[in-house]
């Protein structure tokens, strides 16, 4: 819901302060509805529902995966596209991907959002009334910035909205704020953000003119810089970063990538997660045994290595594919 026009309505009705954080622990709790809201006066719920709206967005459509992956696109009021993901573990792990804008201006070629026509950056409203969607349907523990957009280009409202998480059950050790390399916002994040919120930076190569052709946005903000810029982090935080690497056959998948990758990272700041590339149409997938053979070259060099698992490829909910089309 639009938590400013709730402060707003709660006053103009001649309301107590206290409302608002009542309608707000409902919400969090995972109510559907005002009239959930047994301690508000019937009267007052009559009046919310009336004049604000439960959800920023509607849901247009959901698709379910085999593995149990749920993927929603919503309409925000004004009629742009946003999705967010629910993801179920076998442990036990519920897991959320929410967005930050609606599509994504710096076109990485690799990735779905980046074709799409950019909108705009989404309210924190927008971005919790994802997470409360999702805590509607069950208990959820985790969430990543991971969605369609740049997190750190909307940096006021991701961390308004990541700093609301804790109270439907997300500490900020189980959050985690993905970016390509957006300077501006990531000094910021070192600067200002005390709370353990994981960075996960995006490189996908590390020879400028190749990482320049995957992404745009290292001419503006060369990899160089960002990582230096992510060793002032670790070195104020104690905190490690996360490298996200996209698996894309014959292009940056050789071991002579990964052991470049490994001398620009060095050991001891970064972990690295291999991600399978999930179809996008725009290039193949490495082999399994090309990413084993590219993760034998980090192991080697000392550098904390996974392969991600992925979730949902089969309803195009997998990193990389959420491109706001209907189920």
């Amino acid at each position: 819901m639009d938590l400013d026009l709730l402060d707003t309505t709660l006053a103009e009705l001649g309301q107590p302060a206290y409302r608002s954080g009542q309608v707000w622990e409902w919400a969090a709790r995972g109510a559907a509805s005002y009239e959930e809201m047994t301690n508000l006066p019937a009267p007052l719920r009559d009046e919310l529902a009336a004049h604000v709206p439960f959800s920023t967005l509607k849901v247009e459509s959901e698709a379910r995966s085999k593995d149990g992956t749920v993927k929603t696109l919503f309409r925000t009021a004004d009629g742009h596209a946003v999705e967010a993901v629910l993801m179920r573990y076998r442990d036990g792990r519920r897991s959320i991907c929410v967005s930050s804008q609606s599509g994504c201006p710096l076109t990485c070629t690799f990735c779905a959002t980046g074709k799409m026509r950019f909108a705009r950056n989404l309210t924190a409203s927008e971005i919790l009334d994802q997470a409360l969607h999702f805590r509607r349907v069950e208990a959820i523990d985790h969430a990543v910035f991971m969605g369609m957009g740049e997190p750190f280009m909307n940096f006021d409202g991701v961390l308004v909205a990541a700093r609301r998480l804790p109270e439907l059950g997300i500490t900020p050790r189980r959050m985690t704020i993905s970016t390509v390399g957006w300077m501006p916002g990531l000094t910021r994040f070192i600067d200002e953000v005390e709370e353990p919120i994981r960075l996960a930076v995006s490189v996908h190569a590390a020879e400028p003119t190749l990482r320049s052709s995957l992404m745009p946005v290292n001419d503006r903000y060369p990899l160089t810089d960002v990582l230096n810029e992510c060793r002032r982090y670790v070195a104020l935080r104690n905190r490690r970063v996360y490298i996200e690497y996209v698996m894309l056959a014959g292009v940056n998948d050789a071991p002579s990538q990964a052991a470049a990758l490994g001398r620009s990272l060095g050991p001891d700041a970064f972990k690295v997660n291999l991600i399978p590339y999930n179809p996008t149409g725009f290039y193949d997938g490495s082999s399994r045994d090309t990413i084993a053979a590219f993760k034998a070259v980090l192991d080697r060099a000392r550098i904390p290595t996974t392969i991600r698992l992925t979730r949902g490829r089969d309803i195009a909910a997998a990193c990389g594919q959420l491109a706001a089309v209907s189920a």
